[in-house]
């Protein structure tokens, strides 16, 4: 395996990493303040700033930059964007280190942010024609936005198969009832359609294997019976403007045109979006750890305690050396991931996903929590970046599965190698 990147992947990267310093750091901040400064989440509003970057970045191609490789060129060409041309999942890895640096603001200037990425790639894949020109085209435009409804508040979600939330066939339409939360990107007033999992056999159905019980369809927000009850807070932040919510569906009824592959075929869908889409987060976190870790080294050499540098105290050199290989470690680590999506297809890359599931925002949490030791009371303030870093990585252990069942998976891979072996 060879993971040094082809030559568009190195060119783009430098180009995305300049895009980065040049035009998205020095605004960062000013955009915080103030998508954060709104109080209200029903009248939360985008920043000019975000518009004003994307219409940079378009200039330079630096749009789309996620597309799969199967699916990158024809779509590009039409929105000219020459940088989308279906880089591999290895190719955009580095790209995406580079976006997690500002991780609430880059992913969103490029069109590449979760989990519209995802929801792009969903109707690549596996949308129809008439559901392509009528979400994705937007989508891919920047024109609208997409929320990914799967979680429930009722049951463990982990287990994805008991979703009980229900999108029942009904002649020519799907009727879609239960309640959804950490649904990503509902809170952005550009969210516009939503991609909900939900069973579509009757509840006491126990002949049909459990992992073809559940459907996957295109709801509108705003069909009839579709309710934003609450905007939730990750650890009191609200993630303005874009939002997690809790959402009620009663008796939604939607055409049947509206579901994506087929009936009870969601489980195979979400095996096709969650691996790409693990490999973005992870190389994302990268970004954020190797930037906590910069932050980190200037603090220590900048100031004194006790008659010496902060970065003499403590074993704080061995801290920054062990960040520094834990850091290598992990990129290594989603780099073989995102060959072994390239080479072998997401069905055989089970194990390796899953791996950098559980070791990168790990690693990224102990960096983070490093660096905000080293800057003491000013670390937990919103002077630094570090706290909402922080709060991240400890989300992205729970997002997209907990840690037990990406070891688990591991885990069972693992003993099919020794079956027989007793």
């Amino acid at each position: 395996m060879d993971f040094s990147p082809s030559d568009r992947a190195a060119e783009l990267t430098e180009r995305v990493r300049a895009f980065v310093t040049d035009r998205i750091e020095p605004v960062a901040a000013a955009y915080h303040r103030e998508v954060s400064a709104q109080a209200d989440p029903a009248r939360w509003q985008e920043s000019p700033l975000l518009e004003e970057l994307r219409g940079q970045a378009r200039e330079q191609g630096l749009w789309n930059l996620f597309l799969p490789a199967e699916h990158g060129d024809a779509w590009a060409e039409e929105y000219g964007t020459a940088g989308g041309r279906g880089l591999t999942n290895a190719d955009y890895a580095p790209l995406a280190e580079q976006m997690g640096r500002v991780s609430h603001l880059a992913p969103y200037v490029f069109n590449c942010h979760a989990p519209d990425t995802g929801n792009m790639e969903v109707l690549l894949r596996y949308g129809s024609p008439e559901q392509q020109e009528q979400w994705l085209r937007p989508l891919l435009d920047g024109r609208i936005r997409s929320g990914f409804a799967m979680t429930e508040p009722g049951v463990a979600s982990s287990d994805a198969t008991n979703m009980d939330a229900s999108a029942i066939l009904d002649g020519d339409e799907v009727v879609v009832n239960g309640r959804k939360w950490w649904t990503s990107g509902v809170g952005h007033p550009d969210c516009r359609v939503l991609v909900f999992m939900g069973r579509s056999v009757p509840e006491d159905d126990t002949d049909t294997d459990r992992h073809r019980r559940h459907t996957m369809v295109l709801v509108p927000l705003d069909a009839p019976g579709v309710k934003v009850e609450r905007l939730l807070t990750t650890m009191g932040v609200q993630d303005e403007p874009v939002g997690h919510a809790e959402v009620s569906f009663d008796q939604v009824r939607v055409p049947r045109e509206n579901v994506l592959l087929g009936e009870g075929r969601a489980f195979e869908i979400a095996q096709g979006r969650l691996g790409p889409g693990r490999v973005h987060h992870c190389m994302r976190l990268i970004g954020q750890a190797e930037v906590a870790l910069e932050l980190a080294v200037r603090r220590g050499l900048a100031r004194q305690a006790f008659g010496k540098r902060i970065i003499d105290l403590g074993g704080n050199r061995e801290r920054v050396a062990e960040a520094r290989m834990a850091i290598d470690q992990a990129r290594l680590l989603v780099q073989h991931a995102a060959w072994k999506l390239d080479t072998a297809g997401p069905a055989h890359s089970l194990g390796e996903v899953s791996q950098i599931k559980v070791v990168v925002p790990r690693m990224a949490q102990d960096v983070i929590d490093m660096a905000m030791q080293l800057h003491g009371g000013g670390g937990l303030s919103e002077d630094f970046p570090l706290a909402g870093m922080w709060t991240t990585a400890r989300a992205l252990r729970l997002a997209d599965g907990p840690d037990e069942v990406h070891r688990g998976v591991v885990a069972r891979l693992e003993l099919a190698k020794h079956r027989g072996a007793r």
